[in-house]
Protein backbone atom coordinates (compact mmCIF):
# COMPACT_ATOMS: atom_id res chain seq x y z
CA UNK A 1 0.00 0.00 0.00
CA UNK A 2 0.91 3.29 -0.71
CA UNK A 3 0.32 6.55 1.46
CA UNK A 4 -0.04 10.04 0.25
CA UNK A 5 2.38 12.67 0.50
CA UNK A 6 0.38 14.58 3.21
CA UNK A 7 0.38 11.01 5.82
CA UNK A 8 3.92 10.30 5.02
CA UNK A 9 4.82 14.18 6.73
CA UNK A 10 2.75 14.21 9.44
CA UNK A 11 4.37 10.29 10.49
CA UNK A 12 7.53 11.92 10.19
CA UNK A 13 6.84 15.14 12.20
CA UNK A 14 5.03 12.93 14.69
CA UNK A 15 7.83 9.85 15.04
CA UNK A 16 10.75 12.73 15.07
CA UNK A 17 8.76 14.11 18.02
CA UNK A 18 8.15 10.97 20.08
CA UNK A 19 11.69 9.74 19.08
CA UNK A 20 12.67 13.45 20.52
CA UNK A 21 11.18 13.52 23.44
CA UNK A 22 12.35 9.93 24.19
CA UNK A 23 16.12 11.11 23.91
CA UNK A 24 15.69 14.05 26.09
CA UNK A 25 12.67 12.55 28.53
CA UNK A 26 15.31 9.85 29.70
CA UNK A 27 18.44 11.94 29.70
CA UNK A 28 16.06 14.06 32.21
CA UNK A 29 15.06 10.79 34.29
CA UNK A 30 18.28 8.83 34.16
CA UNK A 31 20.16 12.43 35.51
CA UNK A 32 17.73 12.76 38.20
CA UNK A 33 17.76 8.84 39.22
CA UNK A 34 21.51 8.25 38.78
CA UNK A 35 22.47 10.55 41.81
CA UNK A 36 25.34 11.82 39.49
CA UNK A 37 26.45 8.85 38.18
CA UNK A 38 27.19 9.97 34.22
CA UNK A 39 27.22 6.42 33.35
CA UNK A 40 24.04 4.95 35.25
CA UNK A 41 22.18 7.81 33.29
CA UNK A 42 23.48 7.28 30.12
CA UNK A 43 22.64 3.68 30.59
CA UNK A 44 19.07 4.58 30.60
CA UNK A 45 19.26 6.97 27.88
CA UNK A 46 20.61 4.43 25.93
CA UNK A 47 18.23 1.92 26.82
CA UNK A 48 15.15 3.64 26.16
CA UNK A 49 16.99 5.33 22.34
CA UNK A 50 17.21 1.89 21.18
CA UNK A 51 13.78 0.50 22.32
CA UNK A 52 11.84 3.42 20.68
CA UNK A 53 13.53 3.87 17.82
CA UNK A 54 12.82 -0.17 17.13
CA UNK A 55 9.22 0.47 17.81
CA UNK A 56 8.73 3.77 16.00
CA UNK A 57 10.55 2.12 12.88
CA UNK A 58 8.47 -1.16 12.99
CA UNK A 59 5.02 0.58 12.60
CA UNK A 60 5.87 3.46 10.92
CA UNK A 61 8.21 2.10 8.43
CA UNK A 62 5.82 0.69 5.99
CA UNK A 63 4.20 4.24 6.11
CA UNK A 64 6.97 6.74 5.23
CA UNK A 65 10.23 4.87 5.71
CA UNK A 66 10.49 6.00 9.02
CA UNK A 67 13.76 7.79 8.35
CA UNK A 68 13.08 11.07 11.28
CA UNK A 69 16.63 12.35 10.32
CA UNK A 70 17.57 14.85 7.60
CA UNK A 71 20.71 13.01 6.71
CA UNK A 72 18.59 9.90 6.21
CA UNK A 73 16.23 11.59 4.08
CA UNK A 74 19.01 13.31 1.98
CA UNK A 75 20.90 10.26 0.96
CA UNK A 76 17.44 8.49 0.29
CA UNK A 77 16.93 11.75 -1.89
CA UNK A 78 20.49 11.75 -3.47
CA UNK A 79 20.11 7.57 -4.26
CA UNK A 80 17.02 8.73 -6.42
CA UNK A 81 14.70 6.38 -3.50
CA UNK A 82 12.15 9.88 -3.37
CA UNK A 83 11.53 12.89 -4.72
CA UNK A 84 13.97 15.58 -3.58
CA UNK A 85 11.05 18.26 -3.65
CA UNK A 86 9.64 15.41 -0.94
CA UNK A 87 12.63 15.19 0.51
CA UNK A 88 12.65 18.70 1.85
CA UNK A 89 9.20 18.05 3.46
CA UNK A 90 10.13 15.42 5.44
CA UNK A 91 13.30 17.67 6.78
CA UNK A 92 10.79 20.25 7.47
CA UNK A 93 8.41 17.82 9.12
CA UNK A 94 11.51 16.06 11.11
CA UNK A 95 13.27 19.43 12.23
CA UNK A 96 9.46 20.74 13.94
CA UNK A 97 8.80 17.34 15.43
CA UNK A 98 12.44 17.20 17.13
CA UNK A 99 11.51 21.05 18.45
CA UNK A 100 8.37 19.51 19.31
CA UNK A 101 9.65 16.84 21.13
CA UNK A 102 12.25 18.78 23.01
CA UNK A 103 9.32 21.46 24.57
CA UNK A 104 7.49 17.67 25.44
CA UNK A 105 9.94 16.50 27.55
CA UNK A 106 10.50 19.83 28.91
CA UNK A 107 7.06 20.27 29.63
CA UNK A 108 6.77 16.41 31.25
CA UNK A 109 9.09 16.95 33.82
CA UNK A 110 8.09 20.43 34.55
CA UNK A 111 11.35 22.77 33.38
CA UNK A 112 11.21 25.31 31.32
CA UNK A 113 9.42 24.35 28.01
CA UNK A 114 12.51 26.41 25.69
CA UNK A 115 15.96 26.68 27.10
CA UNK A 116 19.39 27.11 25.88
CA UNK A 117 21.89 24.03 26.26
CA UNK A 118 24.85 24.84 27.84
CA UNK A 119 26.72 21.38 27.65
CA UNK A 120 30.05 22.00 25.92
CA UNK A 121 30.22 18.86 22.67
CA UNK A 122 33.41 19.96 21.26
CA UNK A 123 36.81 19.61 19.34
CA UNK A 124 38.08 17.20 16.91
CA UNK A 125 37.20 14.14 18.55
CA UNK A 126 33.36 14.68 18.75
CA UNK A 127 33.32 16.05 15.30
CA UNK A 128 34.89 12.91 13.97
CA UNK A 129 33.23 11.22 16.13
CA UNK A 130 29.61 12.15 14.45
CA UNK A 131 31.00 11.61 11.58
CA UNK A 132 31.52 8.13 12.05
CA UNK A 133 28.59 7.43 13.72
CA UNK A 134 26.50 8.47 11.33
CA UNK A 135 28.75 6.83 8.57
CA UNK A 136 27.77 3.56 10.55
CA UNK A 137 23.57 4.57 10.93
CA UNK A 138 23.15 5.12 7.00
CA UNK A 139 25.97 2.42 6.44
CA UNK A 140 23.75 -0.02 8.61
CA UNK A 141 20.75 0.91 6.92
CA UNK A 142 21.55 0.94 3.23
CA UNK A 143 23.39 -2.26 3.42
CA UNK A 144 20.54 -4.09 5.54
CA UNK A 145 17.91 -2.23 3.42
CA UNK A 146 19.76 -4.87 0.45
CA UNK A 147 20.30 -7.92 2.48
CA UNK A 148 17.41 -8.07 5.19
CA UNK A 149 14.97 -5.64 4.81
CA UNK A 150 12.43 -6.87 7.41
CA UNK A 151 15.44 -6.18 9.76
CA UNK A 152 16.17 -2.57 9.36
CA UNK A 153 14.55 -1.64 12.62
CA UNK A 154 16.89 -3.52 14.57
CA UNK A 155 20.17 -2.26 12.56
CA UNK A 156 19.14 1.10 13.40
CA UNK A 157 18.32 0.69 17.17
CA UNK A 158 21.19 -1.41 17.73
CA UNK A 159 23.41 1.03 15.66
CA UNK A 160 22.52 3.66 17.98
CA UNK A 161 22.42 2.16 20.93
CA UNK A 162 26.34 0.83 20.91
CA UNK A 163 26.86 4.43 19.39
CA UNK A 164 26.03 5.81 22.67
CA UNK A 165 28.95 3.46 24.25
CA UNK A 166 31.66 3.68 21.62
CA UNK A 167 31.63 7.51 20.41
CA UNK A 168 32.64 10.46 22.35
CA UNK A 169 30.02 12.23 21.18
CA UNK A 170 27.02 9.45 22.07
CA UNK A 171 26.13 9.13 18.55
CA UNK A 172 23.56 12.14 18.14
CA UNK A 173 23.83 11.24 14.17
CA UNK A 174 20.82 13.08 13.51
CA UNK A 175 20.60 16.98 12.54
CA UNK A 176 17.45 17.23 13.92
CA UNK A 177 17.67 15.87 16.97
CA UNK A 178 20.79 18.08 17.09
CA UNK A 179 19.14 20.75 17.10
CA UNK A 180 16.92 20.36 19.13
CA UNK A 181 19.20 19.07 21.73
CA UNK A 182 20.83 22.28 21.53
CA UNK A 183 16.70 23.79 22.68
CA UNK A 184 17.49 21.72 26.06
CA UNK A 185 19.92 22.22 29.09
CA UNK A 186 19.44 18.73 30.45
CA UNK A 187 21.72 15.90 30.65
CA UNK A 188 20.92 15.30 26.74
CA UNK A 189 21.56 19.02 25.59
CA UNK A 190 24.23 20.42 23.80
CA UNK A 191 25.86 24.28 23.23
CA UNK A 192 23.89 25.73 19.90
CA UNK A 193 28.03 26.89 19.43
CA UNK A 194 29.08 23.44 19.31
CA UNK A 195 26.13 22.14 17.08
CA UNK A 196 26.79 23.56 13.71
CA UNK A 197 30.00 20.98 13.68
CA UNK A 198 27.90 18.36 14.64
CA UNK A 199 25.48 18.53 11.70
CA UNK A 200 28.13 19.04 9.59
CA UNK A 201 29.79 16.55 10.39
CA UNK A 202 26.73 13.74 10.32
CA UNK A 203 26.34 15.23 7.11
CA UNK A 204 29.97 14.27 6.24
CA UNK A 205 29.33 11.03 7.46
CA UNK A 206 26.03 9.96 5.65
CA UNK A 207 27.79 11.28 2.21
CA UNK A 208 30.70 9.01 2.84
CA UNK A 209 28.46 5.85 3.91
CA UNK A 210 26.36 6.30 0.81
CA UNK A 211 29.14 6.75 -1.22
CA UNK A 212 30.89 3.34 0.05
CA UNK A 213 27.23 1.66 -0.17
CA UNK A 214 27.03 3.00 -3.97
CA UNK A 215 31.05 0.72 -4.34
CA UNK A 216 29.70 -1.78 -2.56
CA UNK A 217 26.72 -2.55 -4.60
CA UNK A 218 26.65 -0.78 -7.71
CA UNK A 219 23.65 -0.11 -10.01
CA UNK A 220 22.73 -2.78 -12.66
CA UNK A 221 23.43 -0.15 -14.98
CA UNK A 222 27.10 0.59 -14.01
CA UNK A 223 27.86 -3.48 -12.87
CA UNK A 224 26.92 -3.97 -16.74
CA UNK A 225 29.22 -1.73 -17.95
CA UNK A 226 31.80 -2.70 -15.78
CA UNK A 227 31.60 -6.11 -16.70
CA UNK A 228 31.44 -5.67 -20.12
CA UNK A 229 34.67 -3.48 -19.73
CA UNK A 230 36.51 -6.28 -17.78
CA UNK A 231 35.30 -9.04 -20.62
CA UNK A 232 36.97 -6.69 -23.28
CA UNK A 233 40.10 -6.03 -21.21
CA UNK A 234 40.44 -10.24 -21.41
CA UNK A 235 39.28 -10.31 -24.77
CA UNK A 236 41.95 -7.78 -26.19
CA UNK A 237 44.72 -9.34 -23.83
CA UNK A 238 43.88 -12.75 -25.47
CA UNK A 239 43.65 -14.80 -22.58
Amino acid sequence: MSFDLGRRIAVEAVGALVLCAVVIGSGIMGARLAGGNDAVALLGNTLATAAILYVLITALGPISGAHFNPAVTLVMAMRGDMAKSHAAFYVVAQVAGCVGGAVLAHAMFELPLLQIGGTARVGLARFSSEAVATFALVAGILLTLRARPGAVAATVALTIAAGYWWTSSTSFANPAITLARALSDTFAGIRPADAGGFILAQFVGAGAAMLACKWLYPTRAAHAVSTAAAARSVSNSGV
